[in-house]
């Protein structure tokens, strides 16, 4: 579902990611973890397509994102760690705004508005301005927007940060449910404990450079994924 190949990006002097490549295949919640500054954003940026990598190619559903990237952002959706949202909007103008981007027809938007809305406790709110909104009542209406097209790949940059537990679990049960559908997950988290219970794969970074990937099984093996984590960026310290 994707395939990243030798993925470099510099800023400057300072190489972000370093001949990075990785393959996320349709059904997996593949977590990727690294400490602030390894290169995560970078990389979930450039598999989004906002940014255009150094080296290397990026391929959605087997399409190349630098050939056809309108076709490869129809079946993905990008969240970032911190949305940035149209305050002026309502919360409702916004979702029809994201449904409009995509062509979602008015019949199919308002079912899925509602049930995501009514799921994650915001349907009440969504005629008030996004201005009024708190940080989680946003990252609400964030993931809502991301998932108003029914995306087959989804880019996620910490995901549950200013979630309530009740959303966190909702969330969780999302990501499953898209790649119990031929969809994958591809999500970056400082939360190890959660990775480990979710993810049916996990890639560890560091200075941009890939240390340790595989299943959880396989890179975790008879520790736990913090302690592992731990050794490794001792390791390559």
């Amino acid at each position: 579902m994707l395939t990243i190949e030798s993925l470099s990006k510099s800023y400057g002097s300072k190489k972000a990611v370093d001949d990075l490549s990785l393959h996320i295949q349709k059904g997996e919640i593949f977590g990727f973890i690294g400490h602030n500054g390894a290169g995560k954003t970078t990389t979930l940026k450039a598999c989004c397509g906002i940014l255009k990598p150094d080296t290397g190619r990026i391929r959605i559903d087997g399409i190349a994102l630098d050939e056809y990237p309108i076709e490869c952002k129809r079946r993905m959706a990008y969240l970032p760690d911190n949305p940035d949202l149209y305050e002026f909007m309502s919360g409702i103008g916004f979702l029809n705004f994201i449904a409009d981007i995509y062509g979602i027809p008015a019949g199919a938007r308002r079912d899925r508005i509602e049930k995501y809305a009514e799921m994650f406790e915001l349907k009440n709110e969504l005629a008030q301005p996004v201005s009024s909104y708190s940080h989680g009542m946003r990252q609400k209406l964030a993931i809502i927007s991301a998932l108003i097209h029914e995306p087959r790949l989804m880019l996620m940059d910490e995901p549950f940060v200013g979630l309530d537990p009740k959303a966190t679990h909702l969330l969780k049960g999302i990501m499953r449910d898209i790649c119990n559908r031929g969809g994958a997950i591809f999500f970056s988290t400082h939360v190890l404990e959660v990775a480990e219970k979710l993810c049916d794969k996990v890639a560890i970074i560091k200075g941009g450079r890939l240390i340790k990937s595989g299943t959880m099984d396989e890179v975790r093996g008879d520790a736990s994924l913090e302690s592992v984590f731990l050794e490794l960026e001792g390791e390559n310290a």
